[in-house]
């Protein structure tokens, strides 16, 4: 809980994926971190003395369909499938060879950088079901001849989709770009073909040898005869009307026909795209495929509500006493979080709450009789990770908790943390698990100086088997109970091998089952947890304070990282009170409410921020006065002033408007305030442009300007504004004149091509 700062068609057998992730169980073989000459991880069949899983993030194995031989090239993550039909034939059979071996993928057609791909292929890029991605790569020939490229899409069940790839500016650093659309969730895969765009090539000389009249019999001759190739095509693939209008194009090639008709039917789109889909391909080179994971839809849009069910209900007596808030007297609660939008109500661990070294209010090393304990410190005679604390109720109370949010249409997510109080059974039944000191005591949680004496972290080197198996096993408990997110406590704390190889198996047994990270720590810890099997993560939005910080993380999120990391933006968890709401003003909280509703497809908000809950416990620190982590805090979530309304309406509009629940075109936009942050979203015809007043206190006036290309519209295209806070209408254009204040401190607009508008 503590924060820390790429003239055949093509061959290639089809993969079969493995498991993103996967580390062999304890005992069997080592996958070794040694590279093989094939440029894949080396496999021993010798399981280590002690029994423990050797891996790292180079260790897994890529998705493949046979083993290679040990003889063959490297293959690097631009490289082609070694594939005969990715060869020129004749080359093959005059018997050349070049003089060196060249590396797979510089095949005919070089195709380099290819992406989205993880690690050279050995985790899956992460997609949500029904989301169009974008695949690209460098892609590039000798000479002037023109080549096109495909991206092939393969889906759980074998079918395949296939999609043009265009070339993208800058033309001369022979960027391609391409976008599929994935279907259900399951693992995919993804190759790009290559091939020589011989329709294109006489397209482009044809035009400029018919406007000065050279060689034109020539330049017909050879079309007709490209053609006739592409009609034969059709005709095999039953295409009639394709077959007919090939064969008037091939009739109205006549080199004795005016100029004006040769042109026209070069520039036909409709024979282009005949040309493309039908004409054999030539010098056809592809990639090796890439893994794709595409996950249900919550793993990346998601509005997460946290809160303690100890303090819901809970009752204070005059003697000091409390009597704790239950699973049961906590489910008005969900009604609650339900009426405004939400769709995960997040909990804090359930579990018996040691009593050795429990830490008192506001942290205090020694707790009075009345205090509860965090209950990050699992386990006492009552139970472990698998009981349910007797204070809460039961675990039949839990799963009629589960079963009433499923009603309402939530989700529960409960907290996993793996470690233990020094009251937890695994103490005296798996001592291994810890680790023990040279004074022979057990090695308590520390920060130094801050010490943890009512937490002992697990020691993963010792009984990794153990380890791994008890995790899986209680991972697999809470799910026969209805939990379908895990919220993580601290996973960069542990092995990250040991967590792909979790996320690993979970995927194979419950693929719909979300994991989120809590890790607030470094950039590459953050990333390699997400690349490995998290689907979500926490983020550093609540230290993103500035028009600069909050564009260039903004950025970071939508271009990036997207691939693999899905950010939840939360506004404030009960370890991290934000230093920006500090003052208790409450349009400072809309301000942070409004900029994690819309940024993020997934933000939260810990209970207690809408009612501007603020107090620190130091000046200048982050912990809030009374955390709520050490002792009942039993709220009146109805007091006014709240931020109900506005997070109910924050959540309406983002269940209406798709660009809001995706991240893959997202454009910061220009303004001339520094306390005026702007940027677009656009999802098909959704389009939506957000400004907010980085200003609780004063007002912010200025320009914002639009970038039409981001919102996939012609420039200086007229727009109708609709502000969906306030109903307001507005007409925008390029540069947009707008003024707010702190009773209402952002814009939340849907801009539509005025011709294109519909009356409200």
């Amino acid at each position: 809980m503590v924060p820390q700062p790429d003239d055949a068609p093509h061959t290639m057998a089809p993969a079969q994926p493995a498991a993103p992730g996967v580390i062999d169980p304890p005992g069997e073989p080592i996958v070794s971190a040694e590279p093989t000459s094939t440029g894949e991880p080396a496999v021993s069949a010798e399981p280590t003395s002690t029994g423990e899983p050797v891996s790292d993030l180079s260790t897994h194995r890529p998705a493949s369909s046979s083993e290679p031989s040990p003889d063959e090239e490297p293959a690097p993550r631009h490289a082609a499938a070694d594939d005969p039909a990715a060869q020129d034939p004749a080359r093959t059979a005059a018997g050349i060879r070049p003089r060196r071996a060249v590396p797979r993928g510089f095949g005919r057609i070089p195709i380099h950088n290819v992406w989205p791909v993880l690690e050279n292929g050995v985790y899956p890029a992460k997609a949500t079901e029904g989301e169009t991605i974008e695949v690209g790569a460098n892609i590039f020939r000798e000479g002037h001849d023109l080549l096109g490229a495909t991206i092939v899409l393969t889906g759980p069940d074998g079918s395949q989709t296939r999609a043009q790839m265009a070339q993208a500016e800058p033309l001369g650093l022979d960027i391609w770009k391409g976008e599929v659309t994935v279907g259900a969730p399951g693992d995919y895969r993804f190759r790009i073909e290559a091939y020589d765009d011989r329709w294109g090539s006489w397209q482009h000389n044809a035009l400029i040898k018919l406007d000065v009249g050279q060689d034109v019999a020539l330049v017909c001759l050879e079309g007709r005869e490209l053609l006739a190739e592409a009609k034969t095509g059709a005709q095999e693939a039953g295409d009639g009307v394709a077959e007919w209008l090939l064969a008037e194009a091939s009739w109205l090639l006549d080199p004795a026909a005016p100029v004006d008709q040769l042109r026209a039917v070069a520039t036909r789109e409709d024979i282009g795209e005949f040309m493309v889909n039908f004409c054999p391909r030539r010098l056809l080179t592809s990639t090796r495929e890439f893994p794709v994971v595409v996950h249900r839809r919550r793993a990346q849009f998601s509005a997460w509500y946290e809160f303690f069910p100890r303090s819901i209900g809970a009752v204070r007596h005059e003697d000091g006493s409390w009597t704790s808030g239950t699973l049961a007297s906590s489910e008005p609660m969900l009604d609650h979080i339900a009426s405004m939008g939400f769709d995960v109500a997040y909990i804090p661990p359930v579990n018996p709450i040691g009593r050795a070294f429990r830490k008192g209010a506001n942290n205090a090393l020694e707790a009075g009789p009345n205090d509860p304990g965090s209950p990050w410190a699992i386990g006492s005679p009552e139970g472990g990770h698998d009981a349910v604390n007797p204070a809460l109720g039961t675990i039949e109370d839990f799963d009629h908790f589960v079963a009433h949010a499923r009603e309402l249409g939530l989700e529960v997510a409960l907290d996993f943390a793996l470690q233990a109080s020094p009251d937890h059974p695994w103490v005296t039944s798996h001592p291994q698990w810890f680790t023990t000191r040279a004074d022979g005591t057990i090695a308590y949680a520390e920060n130094p100086p801050k010490k943890y004496q009512d937490i002992y972290p697990l020691n993963f080197d010792n009984d990794p088997a153990g380890i791994y198996a008890e995790a899986l096993r209680l991972l697999e408990f809470w799910i026969d109970h209805g939990v379908t997110i895990f919220r993580v406590d601290n996973p960069h704390t542990k092995p990250v091998d040991f967590w792909a190889w979790l996320t690993a198996r979970l995927h194979e047994s419950h693929p719909d089952v979300l994991l989120q990270a809590e890790a607030f720590t470094r950039p590459e810890m953050m990333h390699a947890l997400a690349t490995v099997g998290f689907h979500l993560s926490y983020t550093y939005f609540t230290w993103r304070n500035t028009k600069q910080e909050l564009g260039d993380y903004l950025w970071e999120l939508s271009h990036d990282s997207i691939a693999f990391f899905r950010p939840n933006f939360f506004t404030n968890t009960p370890d991290i009170n934000p230093s920006f709401t500090h003052s208790g003003n409450p349009a400072a909280f809309a301000i942070r409410t409004v900029l994690a509703a819309t940024m993020s497809p997934a933000w939260g908000v810990y209970s207690g921020f809408e009612l501007f809950e603020h107090d620190v416990l130091r000046p200048g620190g982050e912990e809030y006065l009374d955390s709520e982590k050490y002792e009942f805090r039993p709220r009146d979530f109805d007091a006014q002033p709240n931020l109900n309304d506005l997070m109910g309406r924050l959540n309406q509009v983002r269940h209406e408007h798709p660009a809001l629940q995706q991240l893959r075109h997202t454009q910061v936009l220009a303004t001339d305030h520094d306390k005026l942050f702007a940027f677009s979203k656009r999802e098909g015809d959704d389009r939506i442009v957000v400004v907010v007043s980085l200003d609780p206190d004063f007002t912010a006036e200025g320009t914002v300007e639009i970038d039409f290309g981001a919102l996939g519209l012609p420039a200086g295209t007229p727009l109708e504004a609709h502000d969906e806070l306030t109903g307001a209408d507005f007409t925008w254009g390029q540069r947009n004149y707008v003024r707010l204040w702190p009773a209402q401190p952002a814009h939340i607009l849907t801009v539509t091509p005025v011709e294109a508008a519909q009356p409200r």
